[in-house]
């Protein structure tokens, strides 16, 4: 784009291929989340039937998986879900508010998982240094711990890290992604090679189908969706993918194969080794320690370190361009479309993203897992879900360049796993009400916007606008 005097205004540039859009995608995916939330998925399924929790997981992943690619292919732009529910419910009907309330909780949902993801490098961090998870203050066991602070200052050096061009992110991801890789296999060495399959026997009675059984098992498959998610990141970043039509569905899809396979590889050799009562926050480090030695164990324990810092990494940079789209389309507060006027990224919304999650890494791991799942299941996903099929009656003529195999079937089964999730746990509600009071909250400032911008509803004849 042009302007008087010939200079260039900033604007993303497609630069991201196959390759990179798929490593970007498994940064994401395999983070801190398989290897410290492990012991709470067999926790809750109470032995090696935890499996089922992982499986289930990667079914919905995939399920779901295949409206992003539709989506993401037919609406290749920066924002991805924005970009999608806008169009999906009317660009200035009931699209605008929609996406508006999605923009509005993923202030709250994406600092969140950037958090869980430091929170989980601090953690696996005080295994090396086990003064870190002493309390902060003495007099207070039960607040902030040294931990916190280490997570916080984690989110400072990633933002500072991604505070480039885009070029120069996509040479740090490869190094990044490299550890990633080198992680998971050390694991899975150490695990199959010392592998005793009697512990991996169920207990009896273990797939009673009781309602303790289904409580269970939608509690490890809210954790498992947790530590699948992130093969949607390539869509966040359409506006900077190369061919994004065959690249964007390429990427999602082979993302989600390549980890529900390393994911279950890994806990079966992890669950052939430790018997399931022994599991530990930092089981996989125990694991190594027992297999291959201590000095294996440090060794990984900063490896499952670099994987989560490598995750936010790759997150944080995707969920950045989220309030950017939404605030260039003038549906979000103005500031966010800023981008650097010599780096071409959004720096506005980084650096927001970035303060605060710094604050929400002060919560335990537990709350940080369980209100981000609920919140982005009720705000975005049952939302992205019905929404693919309302475009296909809406938009028949909309090209799609990747369409759902077997549709509608794959949108149905995701929309009822989700719905498990949220209903099949104990104290469901207590985070069901998380998610209502974000999106009351975001409904309410969306109409006071909305009325002093003459928008819809306010302004009915437009609202069936594109």
């Amino acid at each position: 784009m042009a302007v008087a005097g010939g200079a260039a205004q900033p604007h993303l540039e497609r630069r991201i291929g196959l390759a990179s859009a798929v490593a970007l995608n498994m940064m994401y995916m395999i983070g801190v989340g398989p290897f410290i939330t492990l012991p709470l998925i067999v926790a809750a399924m109470g032995g090696s039937q935890a499996l089922l929790g992982w499986l289930l997981g990667a079914l919905i992943a995939a399920c779901d998986g295949l409206v992003w690619a539709e989506l993401g292919a037919a609406m290749p732009e920066a924002g991805g879900s924005y970009a999608f529910l806008r169009e999906i419910y009317g660009r200035e009907g009931a699209g605008r508010f929609v996406s508006f309330l999605y923009i509005f909780q993923l202030g709250f949902s994406a600092p969140l998982s950037i958090a869980s993801g430091c929170i989980g490098f601090a953690e696996f961090a005080s295994f090396l240094a086990p003064g870190l998870a002493h309390p902060l203050f003495a007099a207070w066991p039960g607040g902030p711990h040294w931990t916190n602070v280490l997570a916080a200052g984690a989110v400072a050096i990633i933002v500072g890290m991604l505070y480039r061009d885009i070029r120069a992110i996509l040479r740090t991801a490869w190094v990044l992604w490299a550890g990633v890789m080198a992680a998971l296999a050390i694991v899975l060495i150490a695990g199959f090679s010392h592998l005793h399959p009697a512990l991996l026997r169920m207990p009896p009675h273990a797939l009673s189908l009781s309602p303790a059984f289904f409580a269970g098992l939608g509690s490890a498959t809210l954790i498992a969706t947790y530590d699948y998610w992130g093969y949607y990141n390539v869509c966040f970043l359409g506006g900077e993918i190369r061919n994004p039509g065959k690249t964007i569905p390429r990427a999602v899809l082979a993302s989600i194969a390549a980890v529900a396979v390393l994911y279950i590889a890994m806990n079966v050799s992890v669950l052939g080794v430790i018997p399931a009562h022994q599991m530990a926050r930092t089981v996989v480090a125990e694991m190594v320690a027992r297999t291959l030695g201590p000095a294996w164990a440090v060794g990984i324990a900063c490896l499952i370190m670099w994987t989560a810092f490598s995750s936010v990494f790759a997150l944080l940079m995707g969920y950045s361009r989220v309030p950017y789209a939404a605030a260039l389309d003038g549906n979000y507060f103005r500031i966010f479309a800023h981008l650097h006027p010599k780096r071409n990224f959004p720096d506005f919304s980084l650096l927001a993203l970035g303060a605060v999650a710094m604050v929400f890494c002060f919560l335990r791991l537990t709350q940080v897992i369980a209100a981000l799942v609920v919140i982005r299941i009720v705000l975005q996903y049952l939302l992205q879900q019905v929404g693919v099929m309302v475009l296909r009656v809406r938009r028949p003529d909309l090209p799609r360049p990747f369409r759902i195999w077997l549709y509608p079937l794959p949108p149905l089964a995701a929309l009822g796993g989700f719905l498990f999730i949220l209903f099949s746990r104990p104290q469901a509600m207590r985070y069901l009400v998380y998610a209502v009071v974000i999106g009351l909250a975001g409904s309410l400032l969306y109409l006071v916007r909305a009325r002093r911008r003459d928008e819809w509803p306010f302004r009915l004849g437009s609202s069936n606008a594109r």
